[in-house]
């Protein structure tokens, strides 16, 4: 697998709690310079960044992010407001409370209520694997498959692990065909990068790619 192709599956990521604009900046010159899917950045920057590429790099941005314990009014309004401010792609975490109580009617109509509010934009249901059981992740790739959403994701990058190769395994095998994985969190290298996409990954969330690959072009000059 080339480069370009890891690339083109990245959402080049920045969600540090003390990014600037100027950071924001820089990371929407690498998506656009490297021809990543997305920059994924906070929801307070979106206008901004919208505008600032104009059409030539899509925006994503995090809802309910990263503890999804938000009310469903909430996340509803958050990805609503994101929608106006010229987001293309919500990654909305999953309240993994209501998960943990099993209150799964609750869950599936939370998922519906923000696929309505993103009005066709792309939907990413985060879930943090590692913090469910196998019985819970599979619980949850039906739901998410049944609510309309364009991806089921691992992981926010906040909590206690990130991306598996076991996990991607068992989201694409019990995910619904038309529903998308995005592996995210500790992406350390290009090796894992491919192996998640061999396993069925069709999106990375990733500060580090961009980074590795300009490392690995800067070796050969």
């Amino acid at each position: 697998m080339d480069y370009g192709e890891i690339l083109s599956r990245c959402d080049h990521t920045l969600l540090r709690q003390d990014c600037t604009w100027g950071q924001i900046q820089a990371l929407c010159d690498e998506g656009m310079a490297y021809g990543c899917a997305s920059v994924c950045i906070p929801p307070a920057y979106v206008a901004r960044a919208a505008d600032y590429v104009a059409g030539r790099l899509p925006i994503c941005t995090v809802i309910g992010f990263p503890n999804g314990y938000a009310t469903t009014a909430v996340k509803v309004f958050e990805t609503e407001d994101a929608v106006r401010n010229g987001a293309d792609e919500i990654d909305m975490v999953v309240n993994l409370g209501w998960v943990k109580d099993g209150l799964w009617e609750d869950v599936l109509d939370e998922l519906m209520a923000v696929r309505r509010a993103c009005r066709g934009k792309v939907l990413k249901v985060i879930i943090e694997t590692c913090l469910l059981t196998e019985a819970e992740k599979v619980k949850l790739c039906r739901l998410v498959s049944r609510s309309g959403a364009d991806f089921i994701k691992t992981s926010t990058g906040f909590s206690t692990g990130g991306a598996t190769r076991e996990d991607v395994a068992l989201l694409r095998q019990n995910a619904a065909p038309n529903v998308k994985v995005k592996a995210a969190g500790g992406i350390a290298s290009l090796e894992d990068a491919q192996d998640f996409l061999s396993l069925g990954a069709d999106r990375l969330g990733t500060s580090r790619v961009v980074r590795l690959v300009k490392g690995r072009q800067d070796e050969r000059h």
